[in-house]
């Protein structure tokens, strides 16, 4: 995965009034934090992050953050967290986690299905039950995505996470087998309306039965 690079700037300050001056000069504040390590008070440009999301999404963006305080210090973290305000959709504050590049984490990948499942000719319904999983690889690893071939699911069919061809070094961080992907039968959901139905029907012929067919 790539380094994308990023500027950050120390700051003291802390609370609502400190952080809207930021903002309006074009700036957020941030945090980077990580195991044994004090979190640190910092802020970046609102356009320079805007154009790290544009690139990569929030919990997949390998930074390389160049902190600048008279001295460059260089800090290699992941988006932990990010802030964005629910109407105006603007940034208001994220929290960077440093990792090694040499140690494994965990990260959430999106889930991609290739080819059209044959069960659709015959009735079905694809179902994606997880649109993304948990991995664990080095930082440097991070694949974009888990791509999974539907092609030859037929109706009732699924694929579970053993199931899943993983790029080297990469692995699923617990031991877990949920389903990811199957093709459910419609004509199922169909049956089961005409079995209701018939069941109202003669519900209704058993009353008329009591009542002699008289109202």
């Amino acid at each position: 995965m790539e380094l994308l690079n990023i500027k950050a700037k120390y700051r003291e300050s802390t609370g609502n009034g400190p952080a809207r001056v930021l903002r309006r000069m074009g700036e957020i504040p941030a945090v980077i934090y990580g195991p044994g390590k004090d979190t640190v008070l910092l802020s970046v440009l609102t356009k320079d992050l805007g154009d790290i999301l544009k690139k990569a999404k929030a919990g997949q963006a390998l930074l390389n953050i160049e902190i600048q305080n008279g001295t460059l210090h260089n800090r290699t973290a992941m988006i932990k967290e990010l802030q964005i305000h629910p109407l105006s959709r603007k940034l208001l504050h994220v929290d960077f986690y440093e990792v090694s590049m040499d140690r494994k984490i965990k990260v959430k990948i999106p889930v991609v299905t290739k080819g059209i499942a044959k069960g659709i000719d015959f009735g079905g319904m694809l179902q994606v039950i997880r649109r993304d999983i948990e991995i664990l690889c080095l930082p440097v690893g991070i694949p974009e995505s888990i791509e999974i071939d539907i092609t030859d699911l037929n109706i009732g069919d699924s694929i579970h996470v053993k199931d899943l061809v993983l790029p080297q070094g990469v692995e699923i961080p617990v031991d877990v087998n949920y389903t990811i992907v199957t093709v459910l039968s419609t004509k199922s959901e169909e049956k089961t309306v005409e079995v209701e139905e018939d069941s109202e029907e003669e519900a209704k012929a058993k009353q008329e039965t009591k009542t002699g067919g008289k109202e």
